[in-house]
């Protein structure tokens, strides 16, 4: 295990998310020194998972197991199973702690380790979730909506209530996203943004649940 220079233990804190499993984010640690997040996806990413897992976001930090352990305490109320390390959750919430945590994004590219089969496998199913629309979650058209990982950046909700304008383009939520975060792939849109402070996918989730609570409510 590596250790800084105050001698204290160091190592990388991944979340990892799965089209096939939509909702659920995986929050683990790597504590060996020659090892990284893109060899951890390759141990989970067999054959019995239709696609492969992404990594949204890792870091290397300090104390690797008190961070891992204090994430998975204050996401425990989203557990599913105490002895397994999945979530329901939006990754960006655990980002958006473990950034203030980070020595370094360690978070690989999302084509390092990836085939080209898998890479269309994984387009193939996030294309066929991409359905989403403003009405579904009752944001009228003009609404403005900020980028999870930065909140001086925005885009605006067309008036056809399925895209955005961005940029000077009118786009896709998930084309922004990747745009935004300058992805080579197609991204999950509705993590990214947020409509009134609250993330547009759990915003989805809250409602299909039964929710009837508006917005930022």
């Amino acid at each position: 295990m590596a250790k800084d220079q105050n001698g204290n233990n160091t190592g990388i804190v991944y979340i990892l998310v799965n089209e096939a499993m939509p909702g659920y984010i995986k929050i683990g640690k790597i504590e060996k020194e020659n090892k990284m997040v893109a060899d951890r996806i390759a141990e989970l990413s067999t054959t019995s998972v239709p696609v492969p897992f992404e990594c949204t976001y890792a870091a290397r930090v300090e104390r690797v197991s008190e961070v891992e352990r204090a994430l998975h305490n204050a996401f425990g109320d989203f557990r599913k199973n105490p002895k397994r390390e999945f979530f329901s959750v939006s990754s960006e919430r655990v980002v958006a702690i473990l950034k203030l945590l980070a020595l370094e994004d360690v978070t690989p590219s999302p084509d390092v380790g990836v085939s080209k089969e898998d890479a269309e496998a994984i387009e193939e199913v996030r294309e066929r979730r991409s359905a989403f629309n403003f009405e579904m979650v009752h944001i009228p058209a003009g609404s403005e909506l900020t980028f999870t990982r930065d909140e001086s950046v925005t885009c605006t909700v067309s008036e056809d209530l399925k895209h955005v304008e961005f940029k000077g383009e009118t786009m896709s939520l998930s084309k922004a996203a990747k745009v935004a975060l300058g992805s080579k792939w197609l991204e999950q849109g509705p993590i990214y943004w947020k409509y009134k402070g609250e993330i547009l996918d759990e915003l989805r989730r809250r409602l299909e649940e039964g929710d009837d609570i508006e917005p930022g409510e």
